[in-house]
């Protein structure tokens, strides 16, 4: 690795877009618009129906800060982690809550979330006495609207122990990172549980009696491996295939823009096209490839106009596409699939 990409600040954890929970319509029942809230923080709609969709982690953090403030709750991501299901959190989840019992649940838990979920998210268990404590540290620098992520995620903590420990179960203690001094009687009344701030990372403490305890009530345990029934997330350190990710959620607003993909990673242009570079690509390249498979996919699929494929795709007219994948392939989109039909 050369010196310059060794100084270079890392980019942006990712996350998918299931992390968000039921958000569109908690947001609504709260007198918020998430819509406002999406065109606020510049991310496409598609994140709140395709929720396999991968979102930089700090914009998770942005959206959720931005949520507090529509809906005027100082408390918006406690509150929401109290309305997730940890089993709706993509393949991850349904493999987490079909553990045999919690201490294996927490096991594929810390062995699956930075390869099926998020990055630049840790997660440790201790004992402390008859206690566990569970926690959760995000690895980023941003820090508006990370007590609201931080929250969300113990409300997916919590909702994985009560898969276990039964649906009216607490944890005994819940500890934040908010300063010393902070209100905890509105946090307790959300947990139903014993607050205490000023710690360095978020947790939860429950008693270790639990970990032994099988499935409560309607989930199923289940030796299948859900892990390996949707593509990995980026890893932290792969440049182009974070970048990538990210693109592709880009295209979900028009035709991809380096600047946009480069302010969701958290860098500049400029840093983000010498990375790539020191990959081994460009920019220009990355989306080539990109649009170039999503539209044979399209067409080969056959469902979707040449002329719509091209609006999908963020080209403003049929011809610009048309010449652009002749480029691709040496053949007119309508030859391509009749090709494709009849080959």
């Amino acid at each position: 690795m050369s010196p310059a990409a060794a100084m270079a600040p890392r980019l942006s954890g990712v996350t998918r877009a299931s992390s968000l929970g039921p958000i569109a319509a908690f947001m609504e029942c709260h007198g918020g618009s998430i819509a406002r809230v999406l065109r606020k923080v510049d991310l496409p709609f598609a994140i709140l129906e395709q929720r396999e969709l991968i979102v930089p982690l700090r914009e998770q953090f942005r959206l959720l800060e931005k949520a507090a403030r529509e809906t005027g709750d100082a408390y918006f991501g406690a509150r929401l982690g109290q309305a997730v299901k940890s089993e709706d959190l993509s393949a991850f989840g349904a493999w987490v809550c079909k553990a045999e019992t919690l201490r294996d649940a927490m096991f594929r838990a810390h062995a699956g979330l930075n390869v099926m979920l998020q990055t630049s998210t840790v997660l440790t268990v201790s004992r402390h006495g008859p206690r566990v404590r569970w926690s959760i540290e995000f690895i980023e620098p941003e820090t508006d609207g990370r007590h609201h992520n931080e929250f969300l995620a113990l409300g997916y903590a919590m909702d994985v122990v009560r898969g276990y420990a039964g649906p009216h179960w607490r944890p005994n203690l819940v500890m934040t990172a908010l300063p010393s001094g902070s209100p905890r009687a509105p946090l307790e009344d959300i947990f139903s549980a014993n607050v205490s701030h000023g710690h360095a990372v978020p947790a939860i403490e429950f008693d270790a009696s639990l970990l032994g305890n099988t499935i409560y009530s309607g989930r199923s345990a289940s030796d299948e491996c859900a892990a390996g029934s949707e593509p990995p997330v980026p890893r932290q350190s792969d440049v182009l295939a974070t970048t990538l990710a990210v693109t592709e959620l880009a295209l979900h607003e028009g035709y991809p823009r380096i600047a946009w993909v480069a302010a969701k990673l958290g860098t500049t242009p400029r840093s983000l096209q010498r990375r790539l570079g020191e990959n081994g690509t460009s920019f220009v390249d990355l989306v080539d490839d990109l649009l170039s498979r999503h539209a044979k996919r399209l067409l080969h699929e056959g469902r979707t106009s040449v002329t719509d494929i091209a609006l999908n795709l963020g080209y403003s007219d049929p011809a610009h596409f048309t010449r652009a994948f002749r480029r691709w392939t040496g053949q007119s989109p309508r030859a391509y699939r009749q090709a494709a039909l009849h080959g």
